[in-house]
């Protein structure tokens, strides 16, 4: 078996708002696939949004209302992308949970919740390569 994440997917109260956030972020929604969810390729992973109604019969977990634990990483080639990225989920409606600053490990980072209040880490960490296709590395 090969290890892998093929697909995240996020259960969302409005499956429209939820997306028209994550097209202000620069997704592009798959247009073949779109009655009743919402797929974006990014890179080797494709991201889905689900509605928490339909995620919730389809798994037989009542999820509640608040947002998993769970939260996701958007990792950058530098420390000005970090706060470009910041800035431009605060332009698509998301809330800024922690402004970016110097974390202990020495990289720069901060958080952003989506729409639906999705957690999402934004952080340059030089020790972690990002290859020209957008694939991440960890360190030798």
């Amino acid at each position: 078996m090969e290890p892998r994440v093929s697909i995240i997917t996020i259960a969302v109260d409005d499956l429209d708002r939820a997306t028209r956030f994550y097209e202000a972020m620069g997704l592009t929604r798959h247009a073949g696939i779109t009655d009743g969810v919402a797929f974006f390729q990014m890179g080797g992973v494709i991201l889905g949004l689900f509605p928490r109604e339909s995620a919730e019969a389809d798994s037989g977990i009542t999820f509640g209302t608040a947002p998993s634990a769970v939260y996701l990483a958007y990792n950058t080639r530098s420390d000005r992308e970090v706060d470009d990225v910041l800035a431009m989920a605060e332009k698509a409606g998301g809330r800024i949970v922690k402004p970016a600053g110097r974390a202990f490990w020495g990289g720069w980072y901060g958080y952003f919740a989506d729409t639906e209040g999705h957690i999402w880490e934004v952080a340059h960490n030089p020790a972690f390569p990002i290859a020209e296709d957008g694939s991440i590395s960890l360190p030798d």
